[in-house]
């Protein structure tokens, strides 16, 4: 089932890298990337005993979120599997599958640790109950991420990589901006509201149209549309609430670069994002904002008025830091 699967990395578009670009004169630019995975729509029991629903849900194992895009326009000639448009049943479908895929995914962890809590090992007793607990309220279509976990069980249950765990982002699909409050958009955001989730609404035609158009054409087109950004954009700032990602900056004459990491990650993770040498030799961090560089115009100028800042391993790295790493080579 691979060939029915998509990616495709995006450019995470961050308008701070111009001013950088235009005071760097880098010979190679950067930007921040996210990996899309797009697979298919799954039909219902496609996951039982491992079904083609199963193969296909493996290949987003390993995301860190799911971005759930849902049919919420009517039109006869655009094809669809069903005869009625129906967000609130679509999304219960999928979420069904995963739970289910999830389930097996927890039965088969659980079957692996039964001959050992044969051993009376207490942490292994207590890893087989939780995961137990947890695909029971599975079976009762409780998807894991309503499930209030303690951080133990998140921690037995961890390396499942299990489905209905992970944020998810609905995007209402409509024809046209004239779509944008129809009754299907207004009953995802109804659901997305009551799982305290975030809809967009992305409208596929226009995108495919601003997609052959010059980035000024492009602006002037949005702007008629009374939206400021295009879809993707609004798409990928979406994904990084959810994932509370944020953007920090390299540079220099070779390079103007950003790159992604969580918010609250500290100093020494941040920099394992440049090179894991980094993270393990990590000695300090070199800290310089992007707004005072812009303000005051250059490295020498941001230093003079003492707001270039040393940080050590607890620093939590802000969205717009500019930082140079200082770590040792492994030996």
């Amino acid at each position: 089932d691979g060939s029915e699967i998509n990616r495709a990395v995006v450019n995470v578009p961050d308008p701070r890298i111009e001013p950088l670009v235009k005071m760097y004169q880098p010979a190679k630019t950067v930007p921040a990337t996210l990996e899309l995975v797009d697979i298919p729509g799954i039909k219902p029991g496609s996951t039982i005993g491992g079904g083609r629903g199963t193969r296909l849900l493996g290949h987003i194992k390993d995301v860190d979120a799911v971005i759930h895009v849902v049919r919420c326009f009517e039109d006869d000639s655009v094809p669809f599997e069903y005869d009625s448009i129906d967000p609130v049943r679509d999304v219960e479908t999928i979420d069904l599958e995963m739970m289910v895929a999830d389930s097996q995914t927890l039965q088969n962890k659980i079957d692996r640790l039964a001959p050992k809590a044969k051993s009376h090992d207490p942490e292994v007793i207590k890893e087989k109950a939780d995961c137990e607990r947890v695909r029971a309220d599975l079976d009762e279509g409780i998807p894991v991420r309503k499930q209030d976990l303690s951080g133990r069980e998140l921690h037995s249950i961890r390396e499942c990589n299990l489905l209905s765990l992970k944020p998810v982002l609905y995007v209402a699909n409509i024809k046209s901006v004239d779509d944008l409050d129809n009754p299907h958009v207004q009953a995802l955001r109804a659901l997305a509201d009551s799982q305290s989730a975030e809809m967009i609404s992305i409208c596929g035609c226009d995108e495919a149209d601003i997609c052959q158009m010059s980035p000024e054409e492009q602006t002037e087109f949005l702007a008629e549309l009374g939206l400021k950004e295009s879809s993707v954009e609004r798409l990928i700032r979406a994904a990084y609430r959810l994932l509370g990602l944020v953007n920090f900056f390299t540079t220099g004459s070779d390079e103007v670069r950003a790159w992604t990491c969580r918010k609250g990650d500290k100093a020494p993770v941040a920099a394992g994002k440049i090179h894991t040498d980094m993270e393990r030799g990590f000695i300090r961090m070199e800290v310089m904002r992007y707004d005072d560089l812009i303000e005051l115009g250059s490295e020498a100028a941001v230093a003079r008025a003492g707001k270039q800042r040393l940080e050590g391993k607890e620093y939590e790295v802000q969205d717009g830091d500019i930082v140079v790493v200082r770590f040792s080579p492994p030996k």
